[in-house]
């Protein structure tokens, strides 16, 4: 079991990010350890009845992944200043606008304020600094 560390939802980057959205969208989400050169990701897998299949998993730098779950979430976005803003549908309170140096990033911050609030428990080896321990690659009992 992997260590979990509270952070700020406006604070989350990188695969902290991805990681915490998987988990606000209710995915069976692990982490997968540097290997070959590549750098600590996240990936879900995806079950159906006679398949199944382990992916990356990246909201918040593909559109594929992240520009469903703003409409789904109804999402407001929009530029600022050195930036992007996001906002959940359920309030427009400027308290609830998330920062982002991307739209992206933003969204995907807004969806974990809307699902979880202003701080959530993230994997602590996914936060900047951290080493890694845990693998997805290998399934799990």
């Amino acid at each position: 079991m992997t260590d979990l560390i509270e952070a700020k939802t406006a604070d989350l980057v990188g695969e902290a990010l991805a990681w915490a959205v998987a988990k606000a969208e209710g995915l069976d989400v692990h982490v997968a350890k540097p290997h070959y050169g590549a750098p600590t990701r996240v990936f879900v897998y995806y079950r159906g009845e006679a398949t199944e299949r382990c992916e990356r998993y990246n909201p918040h730098e593909n559109w594929v992944l992240g520009g469903p779950l703003k409409t789904k979430h109804q999402i407001g976005d929009g530029p600022v200043r050195g930036g992007w803003t996001a906002y959940p549908s359920r309030s427009n309170e400027p308290t609830d606008w998330l920062i982002g140096p991307t739209p992206l990033v933003a969204i995907c911050r807004a969806i974990i304020t809307k699902v979880n609030g202003s701080a959530m428990q993230v994997p602590k080896e996914l936060m900047p600094g951290s080493l890694v321990e845990p693998c997805c690659l290998l399934k799990s009992a």
